[in-house]
């Protein structure tokens, strides 16, 4: 097995950052093919198999606005007028008009760091009405569904908290994740040798598969959701 990522990847997207503008681009456009784009493709061919035994309704076709991110920005409503992205992505959703309020499985790649995870990143009220009415009635499901965060410091959660506390009789132990107005687990690292091993893809497929008791714990709350709109 050969390496997914490297060093020519983490050069070109160095390179964009300093130089955002179409001329360069254009001059690099074939490095930007063969040392970013092909790159993760190969990536979500690598890791398909993994993400449907996780979920059989993963989109996991390996293309630009299916699992893979656009290199060019919509400036349209953004202060942000830079042309390019200098750092890219794949995920892995299912697809649909709600995906922003449902669960996913993430990775990043930019000049100087790699990162990835899954969770919410955008819940809505009803759904975290859901998720804290089940730490309220059901706190052992979901210590079981985040059960393997004690075995790796290296997996944190994130997610914006309210600044008043909305439960003082939730245990300590809960009470960061009750404060959460969207959550997700994220695995960020500086560029290293992990970043362009030969098994890159296994690794991260192990650790997808590691996250996978949690997404389903968050899929149980869309039901509960569905449930009572019915």
């Amino acid at each position: 097995m050969s390496s997914i990522f490297s060093h020519h990847t983490i050069d070109f997207l160095q390179g964009l950052q300093d130089n955002n503008n179409k001329p360069w681009f254009q001059t690099h456009e074939a490095e930007y093919r063969q040392y970013v784009l092909a790159p993760l493709v190969h990536l979500v061919e690598s890791l398909s198999e993994t993400m449907l035994d996780i979920d059989s309704d993963f989109e996991t076709t390996p293309t630009i606005n299916k699992t893979i991110s656009r290199i060019y920005r919509d400036t349209r409503f953004s202060k942000d007028k830079s042309l390019f992205r200098c750092k890219m992505w794949i995920t892995f959703k299912r697809p649909g008009s709600e995906w922003q309020d449902a669960p996913g499985y993430y990775f990043e790649i930019s000049p100087d760091h790699f990162s990835y995870g899954m969770g919410l990143y955008h819940a809505s009220k009803e759904t975290m009405d859901a998720f804290r009415a089940g730490l309220e009635t059901k706190p052992e499901e979901f210590l079981r569904a985040i059960a393997f965060l004690a075995h790796r410091p290296d997996m944190t959660v994130g997610g914006d908290q309210y600044k008043k506390t909305l439960n003082a009789a939730i245990p300590v132990g809960l009470l960061s994740w009750y404060q959460r107005k969207t959550f997700y687990i994220i695995c960020n690292h500086a560029i290293n040798d992990r970043l362009f091993g030969d098994n890159f893809a296994g690794e991260l497929a192990a650790d997808f598969k590691l996250m996978a008791p949690l997404y389903y714990y968050m899929w149980e709350l869309k039901g509960i959701i569905h449930s009572q709109s019915v």
